[in-house]
């Protein structure tokens, strides 16, 4: 089998799903809340126009996942002149803490078996194969 990018691309995915997965089942979540929560987080008061454009989602998913976390006492969504805004409950920010130490949970887990400088190094590289500024 050819080793490509997408091929890890897609096991780093499924593992980091999984873990992920099982770190917010402790609180009643999955995956899929994942990257709301934690832009609700970064970005309180936001509109749920915002929250989908930025993450790139399709609208009803974004109407359906907003309403379903909003049921599960994890955002609240305010009036706010035309639109809502959306910000996170006490139980949401300890959903974004969670959402948030997990990726350096992970990271932790997956890269042990490298030195600090390949770590280092393979950050770098990535970050310039998706076109991101390092720094």
């Amino acid at each position: 089998m050819t080793q490509t990018l997408a091929y890890y691309a897609t096991v780093f995915y499924r593992r980091f799903a999984a873990y992920t997965g099982a770190r917010l089942q402790e609180l009643g979540l999955n995956f899929g809340a994942l990257f709301l929560i934690l832009y609700v987080g970064k970005h309180p008061g936001c509109s749920q126009a915002e929250l989908t454009a930025a993450l790139g989602l399709d609208w009803g998913y974004s109407q359906r996942s907003v309403a379903r976390l909003v049921e599960d006492g994890v955002l609240t969504r305010e009036k706010a002149g035309r639109a809502y805004c959306l910000n996170l409950s006490e139980k949401g920010r300890k959903a974004f803490d969670v959402s948030h130490q997990v990726f350096f949970e992970w990271d932790a887990q997956n890269l042990q078996t490298l030195s600090p400088e390949e770590r280092e190094t393979l950050l770098e590289l990535l970050a310039k194969a998706a076109g991101k500024e390092v720094g």
